[in-house]
């Protein structure tokens, strides 16, 4: 599988209306500069630009790629297929305006309720009309069920939030009890192999659910706030620790150097650098937190951060000193440490390619990715510089913002990557294989101009670490 070529067979509608615009802004700026180096511009009747019988190619090419891979964006006007329908153009501003504005729009359709195009989502393997279930059941069960669900969740689209939290209530719940009362290793094993499959999509929905204040109406808000006491150690989370350290101080500091999680004082293509950065945190978070909102004067924070902490790990002692340590271990302890791991390598790969330049941009200092599992499976997790430029915007949001942004992107020369998850995008900048990495970014504006060997040089500088006086200069108060 070539990195650079591959369109995953799962793909989002979302990403795919996404993909294929960055795609054709590259194919299209590529063809320009193939016509300006065979003629000159005033003896071409097309200005020099690409021909309509290209054009017609690459559009055509990437249209069949969205019906082949059976996914449901309509190709008709509302799609860049329409443009095989019109005479080429002479002007590829206004046709890239055209263009960008018509899968605007489509994004916007799949999550507007009252569009006729809307896509709610129910479950994160397969949308809405993938599912081939039989006529009768898709009326009598399926669609009554998206009804009910969506008089419980706060947005439309969210309904696939209560068909995961029934998943917890009906496999995690029961079996966790059963580990407890009657343990054995076979079931052990599968209960943290479970944990660990549900790890990633519970820690992205709560991820809504801390930024939101929330996923259910206010009427279940009851419910909204005590759920977590139960689900969170079952997913490896401490009480109240994600939403203290990511929201009230994560998106405070933005890698910064106060941000405890912050990657710009460690070469962030060092292994012994990333190590220490994950023993830092899996040992020093529950002081170094508290400790970090005293400094602030935020004494009702550093209070709250504190004891949920240390009032998880109180109980994770009790249960396994007191109750059963084995069935505590496959419950508990080996969810809370290979979630904690997790979480740093995640962080790592969200921001190890810092700009050196302006490494206090959100745009310079993250990275998006489309076309990775992050974005099927995590509510869109790749999406995080969309994500920092705004923490609450919904997840649904961010495929549309990014486009509605995309010229920003370029001019701010922010990453953009495909096939490589933030999981493994650590993993390759670890092996130092930039050359890789760099076959994963979908070029933006100047970056479109680059050879594979400049934009892997490009990478490498931006996991240098930051020298003190560096981070002074580049991060004045």
């Amino acid at each position: 599988m070539s990195p650079d070529s591959y369109v995953n067979p799962a793909l989002p509608p979302s990403d795919l209306i996404v993909l294929n615009r960055l795609l054709q802004d590259v194919e299209e700026r590529q063809d320009e500069k193939v016509a300006l180096k065979e003629k000159p511009v005033n003896e071409r009747k097309d200005g020099g630009y690409e021909s309509g019988e290209s054009r017609e190619r690459s559009k055509e090419r990437q249209c069949t790629l969205v019906l082949s891979d059976g996914l449901t964006v309509d190709p008709g006007e509302d799609t860049c297929c329409h443009s095989r329908r019109q005479a080429p153009s002479t002007e590829p501003q206004v046709l890239k305006h055209e263009s960008d504005a018509a899968a605007l729009d489509e994004l916007q359709g799949l999550t507007t309720p009252s569009d006729r195009r809307f896509l709610p989502t129910v479950f994160l393997t397969r949308d809405l009309p993938q599912l081939q279930w039989p006529p009768w059941l898709k009326q009598n069960i399926l669609m009554p069920y998206v009804r009910w669900a969506q008089a419980i969740v706060r947005n439309p689209t969210d309904v696939v939030m209560v068909t995961h939290l029934l998943m917890y209530a009906t496999t995690s719940i029961p079996s966790a009890a059963i580990l407890y009362l009657r343990f054995s290793y076979a079931h052990a094993v599968l209960h943290w192999l479970m944990q660990s499959w549900y790890a990633g999509s519970y820690t992205l929905m709560m991820h809504q659910h801390i930024h939101m204040g929330g996923i259910l109406k206010r009427q279940y808000a009851w419910l909204d706030r005590l759920f977590p006491y139960v689900t969170d150690p079952l997913h490896g989370h401490t009480w109240n620790s994600y939403y203290y350290h990511h929201v009230k101080h994560h998106h405070v500091e933005g890698n910064g150097p106060s941000d405890l999680s912050s990657t710009i004082q460690y070469q962030r293509d060092s292994v012994p650098d990333f190590l220490c950065y994950v023993l830092r945190f899996m040992l020093l978070i529950w002081l170094e937190l508290p400790t970090y909102f005293i400094r602030k004067r935020q004494y009702r924070n550093a209070a709250k951060a504190g004891t949920g902490e240390l009032g998880s790990y109180l109980f994770l002692a009790l249960m396994a000193t007191q109750v059963n340590f084995r069935a505590t271990l496959f419950v508990f302890l080996l969810p809370f440490a290979l979630l904690r791991t997790g979480l740093m390598i995640g962080n790592w790969g969200q921001h190890a390619l810092v700009d050196e330049i302006a490494p206090d941009s959100d745009f310079r200092s993250s990275v998006t990715l489309i076309d990775v599992p992050s974005n099927r499976y995590s509510f869109n997790d790749g999406y995080h510089t969309s994500h920092h430029l705004n923490p609450h915007r919904h997840w649904r949001e961010h495929p549309a913002a990014f486009l509605r942004q995309k010229e920003r992107y370029a001019e701010e020369q922010a990453l953009v990557f495909r096939n490589i998850d933030f999981l493994m995008l650590t993993f390759r900048l670890l092996r130092k294989d930039y050359d890789y990495v760099a076959r994963c970014l979908v070029p933006m504006g100047a970056q479109i101009d680059m050879t594979r060997g400049e934009i892997a040089a490009m990478l490498r500088k931006k996991t240098r670490r930051m020298e003190e006086a560096e981070i002074r200069e580049k991060f004045k108060q």
